[in-house]
């Protein structure tokens, strides 16, 4: 019965991501302004634990994902790293594992990497593994998701693979849902490819 209920509860979680619409950063508004920019953000890295300063992505498009292991959409890892190999040198996909959706990513540091790696092959930057949500979110994620601090947007993730684009100009500019892959006309149009 246990396993029933939780089934039933990723299957509503999925529906519910699949049908969201994604958000765009409202355009020709100048009151719309943010607190802070992506650039100000420091994140360790997933393997070393070294802070990676954000300012080494400026003048580029950043997509950032949360990611878990134990998903339906643990597959996008794959279809992430075609579009980081084919596009990397405009678009930077980073990747933020996270548990908090069903205990989907329960592994450590060291086992995420590893399971990256054997199963994907991945390559794009990973950090090591944060809150997305709820009274421990990250700062970067309390960024992504609140009005008040990016100036447009308060949609946190609703499931793991939700997707954030940011500008070269280290402004969010997009967010879209867990179905959306790197093919999707709408994601394409978001990040100039």
């Amino acid at each position: 019965m246990k396993k029933l209920i939780s089934f039933f509860l990723s299957l509503v979680a999925l529906v519910s991501c699949s049908s969201q619409a994604a958000r765009q950063r409202p355009t020709g508004d100048a009151s719309v302004k943010s607190s802070a920019s992506f650039y100000d953000f420091k994140m360790p890295e997933l393997e070393s634990g070294e802070l990676v300063d954000f300012h080494k992505y400026k003048g580029k498009k950043v997509v950032v994902l949360n990611v878990a292991s134990k998903c339906g959409y643990t597959p996008q890892y794959a279809d992430w790293e075609a579009f980081f190999k084919s596009y990397g040198d405009k678009v930077v996909v980073l990747g933020f594992p996270a548990n908090n959706f069903m205990g989907q990513e329960p592994g450590s540091n060291d086992e995420i990497a590893s399971f990256c790696t054997k199963n994907y092959g991945v390559t794009f930057p990973m950090f090591q593994k944060i809150s997305v949500k709820g009274d421990d979110k990250s700062p970067l994620y309390q960024w992504l998701s609140q009005k008040s601090l990016n100036g447009w947007n308060d949609q946190e993730p609703t499931w793991n693979f939700c997707k954030y684009v940011i500008n070269e100009n280290g402004e969010l500019v997009s967010f879209f849902p867990s179905a959306v892959k790197p093919d999707d006309p709408a994601f394409k149009k978001s990040v100039g490819i």
